[in-house]
């Protein structure tokens, strides 16, 4: 495999001054399983004008670490239109050439952070061979897993006192913040949500606090207006492939609905790779810039997501974790032996948490899929689903909510459904490959979703039946099957469902 580097990851690498454990873990990666590391000649003049000289020196002393391309692919017609698209200056028109490797199969893969590679990525038909380091790291997890660093990884609140506030993961926190130990101190006897590898390592710190309408903010331009807000006080998360910074956004998600917030905001530097790695997480999630906040080390950005949006159901991440009450409604079954792995926070009674610790991508991932034969298959962005866990009169019960984000219906080969399917599926190559082989006559499409609630109390089958949602046993789901607004008022009422999430 080649897989061909944009010119930031290379500085990152290669820069000593530079910490950046998510590079180091994802060069492990490329050494473990056997991968050429390839540089672009263009790169390497964009390299040589960097304004370190340090930086400069350091990577022409490791270039023998890497295969620089010989020659550079031809232009095409498609490569043509982004270009007249999306290339304003030099940087853009190199971006391209590097996509254009892509394009034309001289490499397998292109890793980069440049969020507008990725939507050329996107025009070009070829997002499943340009990733992020944090998707890459999903991609070779899921593949690998044998191979990973971390075998289990879990989410726990802990107090700041516990916490060793020497450990080198928040060396970053201290490089940014003047006084940033004597802060963590203070907040010896508050609580964080911190996730540790199987080796006790730091991998993610989130710590929130909810501010009431007298906060001051006069440190902030333009001032907030008087409302009851939840901060991100401290978020970072080191990309490991476990979809780890999706599952610290449900935790965030959750405390803002838990205490009925009107906006949740954070105030971020943008000076690193790691930060703005962040500020497009939250962007994609309905975060948007505000204005500034002034601090003695600078002017950090303020982000800010409301939490009483608009419906905008073509664009459900925008606005999660709500859902639109006026859309429609399906109900739809999944097997007990999938339901747990996919949703571990509907586990149910009889089932042990240990088992469903968040070592695989698709269980932190708020992002996921399902795959369907169901005949009906005209789903449309902002669709709500209901999960029929099944098992009988007794023991069938609904579990989980869902939003509809996308379908995928025409599927050319068992290599595009996997591709799709591999970062938010509980299942293995091997068992896609089944699921594609089982039928071919009906083969599978794909529904991306968003998990977003799980219900406190589970109504049976025999309780669905009662109510009327179900006809009777011989009428259980088989596949996506709608259910009236009143049908899903019952279920909701059932299930004792707290209703914040439901924009009427």
């Amino acid at each position: 495999m080649r897989i061909l580097l944009d010119t930031n990851i290379l500085i990152h690498r290669e820069a000593n001054r530079v910490l950046n454990e998510d590079i180091g873990t994802l060069f492990g990666w490329f050494d473990k399983l056997h991968y050429e590391k390839c540089i672009h000649p263009l790169s390497l003049a964009e390299i040589q004008k960097h304004k370190n000289d340090e930086i400069v020196n350091t990577i022409k002393a490791k270039i023998q670490n890497y295969a620089l391309l010989k020659t550079e692919a031809p232009e095409s017609q498609e490569i043509e239109t982004i270009r007249d698209k999306y290339d304003r200056n030099e940087n853009d028109a190199i971006d391209t050439s590097l996509l254009k490797e892509v394009f034309a199969e001289r490499v397998n893969y292109l890793v980069t952070e440049d969020r507008k590679i990725h939507q050329k990525a996107s025009d070009l038909g070829i997002s499943n061979r340009v990733f992020s380091i944090d998707s890459f790291l999903e991609k070779v997890t899921a593949e690998n897993p044998t191979l990973a660093e971390y075998k289990t990884l879990s989410v726990r609140k802990e107090y700041f006192g516990n916490i060793d506030i020497n450990d080198n993961f928040f060396d970053s926190f201290r490089s940014d913040y003047q006084g940033f130990n004597k802060w963590f101190n203070s907040k010896a006897d508050e609580t964080a949500y911190i996730c540790r590898s199987d080796q006790g390592q730091i991998v993610a710190f989130l710590y929130v606090k909810v501010e009431g309408e007298g906060e001051n903010y006069s440190d902030i331009n333009p001032i907030f207006n008087k409302k009851k807000r939840l901060k991100i006080g401290t978020f970072k998360v080191v990309s490991n492939g476990y979809k780890l910074g999706e599952r610290f956004l449900k935790i965030i998600f959750d405390n803002a609905l838990r205490n009925k917030v009107d906006e949740v905001y954070v105030t971020l530097f943008d000076k690193t790779e790691e930060q703005e790695r962040l500020i497009g997480l939250l962007s994609d999630w309905g975060f948007v810039l505000f204005g500034v906040k002034h601090t003695p080390t600078g002017d950090e950005k303020v982000y800010v997501k409301d939490f009483n949006p608009v419906p905008d159901a073509e664009h459900p991440k925008q606005i999660y974790p709500f859902i639109d009450r006026k859309r429609r409604y399906f109900i739809v079954p999944i097997y007990p032996r999938y339901h747990t792995e996919l949703f571990p926070d509907s586990i149910l009674n009889n089932e042990s948490p240990d088992d469903f610790i968040e070592n695989q991508p698709h269980r932190n991932a708020i992002q996921k899929v399902y795959i369907s034969r169901s005949f009906y298959k005209n789903l449309k962005p902002g669709d709500v689903i209901v999960f029929y866990r099944t098992g009988g009169y007794y023991r069938g019960v609904v579990t989980t909510i869902g939003v509809v984000e996308n379908t995928i219906v025409n599927i050319q080969d068992e290599n595009e459904f996997i591709s799709h399917c591999r970062k938010r599926s509980v299942f293995t190559d091997n068992d896609l490959r089944e699921h594609w082989n089982y039928n071919q006559t009906n083969r599978p499409f794909i529904v991306n979703f968003l998990y977003i609630y799980s219900l406190p109390k589970r109504p049976n089958l025999r309780s669905l039946i009662d109510m009327g949602v179900i006809r009777d046993t011989s009428s259980v789901p088989r596949g996506f099957e709608e259910i009236t607004n009143d049908q899903f008022e019952l279920i909701l009422g059932a299930s004792n469902t707290d209703e914040s999430f439901i924009i009427n």
